[in-house]
């Protein structure tokens, strides 16, 4: 009986350790500050549950998955989903039409759902 409440406690703890899932991007928006630099306003939503677990990163991507940009996140949102906050001064090539932002988290990494984003010029 001991070993099978173990083994549920178990269970219990890894289901909550991925309950949070991963980041999903669900909005993004790019403004073009001078020449090759722009600022990119990107929203996240996560289920973050405190320290251990929360989007902790985004990255503005070239299309063929080079990073041109990282806005780092210092803390959990816990009480703020969906939340947005911005990066400035990031350079994008001017042969570039697209970027990808990709979310973050301390648990998953990178995954969720990705945005493309197009640049007006």
């Amino acid at each position: 009986m001991r070993s099978l409440l173990s083994m549920t406690f178990v269970l219990f703890l890894s289901a909550a350790a991925v309950s949070a899932g991963e980041v999903d991007v669900v909005g993004a928006r790019a403004v073009q500050e001078g020449a090759g630099s722009w600022r990119f306003d990107v929203t996240l939503r996560h289920g973050d549950e405190g320290w251990d677990h929360y989007a902790d990163k985004w990255e503005v991507l070239s299309p063929d998955g080079a990073v041109l940009g990282t806005r780092v996140l210092y803390h959990p949102h816990v009480d703020e989903q969906p939340f947005t906050r911005s990066l400035a001064g990031v350079k994008v090539p001017a042969d570039l039409k697209q970027v990808v932002i990709r979310g973050y988290d301390k648990v998953h990494g990178s995954g969720g759902v990705e945005m493309t984003v197009d640049l007006p010029r």
